[in-house]
């Protein structure tokens, strides 16, 4: 599962099991286009973007209706069903589960279609992104050679004119400006979440919600919580009793794990086990 919203933009990717190869030959490429255009439809999915590569793909989704991951279930299942058929293999395909990164739209959407389809420059595939025919640039200039009805284009061209015509013009200009500029993934907060500090104070109390749901990773569930500096000021002014408190909040409320207060407090990690122990059984509450 992940954090689930209707209207949520996510930045979508898979890799290949063992970072083995999932598009061997370009029925691969077709097929999983294909794929992707019925579980868009199938879904409500409004797709911004792709890039589909050798080992791995990217896919700007935008869900109307808060169904993410039974989407791209359903994308990688068939698609990988369709791969071990067709190759005489057996086994997983991708290796793990797909991640998520969920993204402000006014901050980042644009930036992200534009590293999308920047990414077989940067791997020295191709020398001009209108040269790869696997992602969505051709699709949103207009010179793609089969057309792909799942793609919505409007909202990003909008960005740079109501002229369909200087508005591609333009987009190109931002495209080919990005292959120098810094990738938007290093302002990705927590793993999981792409957005201002603004964007992250409206998630809290989406995300709170969540926190109990251990089907839902970790780092999601407590993507908005406070840093252990936060939490311990003036650590080493705390007496022992406070610290203790601290400790026993920072895992139970805030989510943080043995290791990590071990490691920030200086504590041995089975001295961090003994104090929430301690709690729990004073307290009567215990951390699932």
């Amino acid at each position: 599962m992940r954090i689930e919203y209707p209207g949520a933009l996510y930045h979508i990717t898979a890799r290949g099991n063992g970072k083995a190869m999932i598009f061997i030959d370009d029925d691969d490429m077709y097929k999983f286009l294909d794929t992707l255009d019925i579980c868009t439809k199938a879904f409500n999915f409004i797709c911004h973007g792709y890039c589909i590569m050798g080992n791995h793909y990217h896919i700007l989704i935008e869900t109307p209706d808060a169904n993410l991951s039974a989407g791209i279930h359903r994308l990688n299942s068939i698609y990988a069903q369709y791969f071990n058929k067709q190759h005489d293999r057996v086994g997983h395909v991708f290796q793990g589960r797909f991640k998520a990164i969920l993204v402000q739209r006014d901050n980042y959407l644009l930036e992200l279609c534009r590293y999308i389809v920047l990414n077989p420059v940067r791997a020295g595939i191709v020398n001009h992104p209108a040269e790869y025919k696997w992602s969505s640039y051709c699709h949103t200039i207009g010179t793609a050679e089969k057309s792909t009805s799942f793609l919505t284009t409007d909202w990003i061209l909008a960005q740079f004119d109501s002229n369909f015509s200087l508005a591609r013009r333009s987009y190109i200009n931002f495209v080919m400006d990005g292959i120098n500029a810094d990738s938007p993934m290093k302002d990705i907060r927590t793993g999981t979440i792409l957005g201002s500090k603004s964007f992250m104070e409206a998630l809290i109390n989406r995300i709170s919600e969540y926190k109990d749901d251990i089907n839902i990773p970790r780092e999601q569930r407590y993507a908005c919580r406070e840093n252990l500096s936060s939490l311990f000021k003036d650590l080493r002014f705390l007496i022992k009793e406070s610290r203790n408190e601290l400790i026993f909040t920072a895992y139970s409320k805030h989510g943080y794990t043995k290791k990590e207060l071990a490691e920030f407090i200086n504590l041995h990690v089975v001295t961090i086990g003994r104090i929430i122990k301690e709690k729990e059984t004073f307290t009567g509450k215990t951390q699932s």
